[in-house]
């Protein structure tokens, strides 16, 4: 049945697809077809043709148990988090970590197995894959999405590498994906992570997590630096305590 008052204009089919969306809630476990078609009002086939289409789209994975969303759906928040959440508590500590530091800084976000860029402060004189906000790379190949894969469990941590990856670049050195779980704990442990010439070559990075109130980590904070300029001795040294100091502020900002 069509929507009352929407006008002309309105795209029932789109409305339909949010609803859908929607249905799942804050729901962990798979949902049956007849659960999300009673949930929107929807019948049965028109339900089932719009997950079919959310799930060829990349939003809805199905299984025997029955669907589930994927963490793409996180790029449908992206652009708002970018224009008027993190990026507007970000961006001046972000600035005043490149002034301290004369480095490129990033805060980005966890999407299944890449990291998205939410915010970025730049310097001309390091040039990191042509990164801006908006851009994904793989997660395990960069400080920033180490930092975010050690903050989660271990059927969280499963389902984000099985994820498979969409982002366009591709990392310049992939590390062993069996050295992996024993990295992750060492980044857990002592809060940071680093990477050397890994994502891009001539170009190392230190990050940091972002924490909320409760103490989740929902976001990482990095500086990257020209190899040959930086020496990893100095990112640690000198750089890392400025970039813990700007994840808790970060991280109040957002509480």
């Amino acid at each position: 049945m069509a929507r009352e008052n929407t006008g002309p204009d309105f795209v029932e089919a789109l409305a339909r697809g949010l609803d859908v969306i929607r249905s799942f809630g804050a729901h962990h476990r798979p949902m049956s077809l007849s659960e999300i078609a009673a949930g929107t009002a929807l019948a049965r086939p028109t339900a089932r043709r719009i997950l079919l289409t959310l799930e060829r789209l990349g939003y809805v994975r199905s299984d025997g148990g029955g669907f589930t969303l994927t963490p793409r759906v996180l790029e449908l928040g992206v652009a708002y988090t970018m224009s008027a959440g993190l990026w507007e508590v970000a961006r001046p500590y972000l600035r005043e970590l490149v002034l301290a530091t004369d480095q490129a800084a990033s805060v980005a976000l966890l999407d299944g197995s890449d990291v998205v860029y939410a915010a970025r402060v730049a310097v001309p004189k390091v040039v990191s894959a042509n990164v801006t906000a908006g851009t994904r790379l793989p997660a395990r190949s960069t400080a920033l999405g180490r930092v975010l894969l050690s903050a989660l469990d271990s059927d969280r941590l499963d389902e984000a590498l099985g994820t498979p990856s969409t982002a366009t670049v591709r990392p310049f050195r992939e590390p062993p994906f069996d050295d992996l779980p024993e990295e992750l704990r060492e980044i857990r442990a002592r809060g940071w992570a680093a990477t050397d010439e890994e994502m891009t070559p001539g170009v190392r990075s230190v990050a940091a997590p972002v924490r909320d109130g409760d103490g989740t980590v929902v976001a990482a904070v990095n500086v990257s630096a020209i190899a040959a300029e930086v020496p990893h001795e100095r990112m640690t040294r000198d750089f890392l305590p400025l970039l813990l100091l700007t994840a808790g502020r970060i991280g109040h900002g957002i509480r």
